[in-house]
């Protein structure tokens, strides 16, 4: 089953050591989160998971309230300054390829007129895009870079909450899915391969550029959920 997981996939290796970085990862305590945060902690760098963030922030940020989970948007402006002095950085979004299904609803961006938890998930993913290429243009000269990408369909512990129809579905397709070491190779390799060092705001896939949908380029709608994101967090992000 292996070899016939990897018969399409680009191989992808890179020693690249970053000793004397620190890396904060979300969900680093399972699945490609994990999986990401070993491969990095052998290259040299410090590992911070999700929990440790808020500690961040406390120390440095002023009068700042932080509500477990963070938002990706909310985690970026808080600790942006940070990010901003450890440059050359690297900001990574793991979005899916089913930001492809999605569209962004702004009269009920969370979903509280009416859920639909497939349409929900697409959202949030096609979010994820445009907000790393949204980011990208703020960050522009700063040496600060943003990447989005898929992962791949992954074999994770996300699985359980899946109703009995899509675990026989993933079941049938499980030969052409990968295992979590697998699906974190694509965030390993926006963290540290170093022809991506000038690149900002890309889709990537399989350890490689990737083409996003229309939506996801749709700069337009990207500012608009960019104001929007600021106008529900009261913040303003210059």
């Amino acid at each position: 089953m292996s070899s016939l997981r990897n018969v399409f996939r680009r191989s992808w290796s890179c020693d690249e050591k970053l000793e004397g970085k620190v890396v904060v990862i979300t969900g680093a305590n399972t699945g490609i989160g994990k999986e990401t945060a070993i491969d990095l902690a052998k290259r040299g760098v410090a590992i911070l998971h999700s929990h440790d963030v808020g500690i961040i922030v406390v120390q440095h940020v002023a009068k700042v309230i932080f509500p477990p989970p963070p938002g990706h948007f909310l985690l970026t402006y808080l600790l942006l300054d940070l990010i901003k002095k450890s440059a050359p950085a690297r900001i990574i979004n793991v979005s899916s390829m089913a930001h492809s299904w999605g569209s962004i609803n702004l009269e009920d961006l969370n979903s509280e007129k009416h859920y639909d938890k497939n349409k929900a998930y697409a959202q949030s993913k096609l979010a994820n895009v445009l907000f790393t290429r949204s980011l990208a243009k703020r960050l522009e000269g700063t040496g600060v870079t943003t990447y989005s990408l898929h992962p791949g369909v992954v074999q994770t512990e996300l699985w359980r909450h899946l109703n009995g129809v899509q675990q026989f579905f993933m079941k049938m397709v499980s030969p052409f899915t990968k295992n979590s070491v697998q699906g974190a190779q694509t965030t390993i390799y926006c963290a540290v391969d170093p022809s991506l060092e000038k690149e900002s705001g890309g889709y990537y896939s399989d350890c490689a550029p990737a083409n996003c949908s229309a939506a996801a380029k749709d700069d337009n709608v990207g500012e608009k959920l960019w104001e929007l994101s600021c106008s529900l967090l009261s913040l303003t992000w210059d």
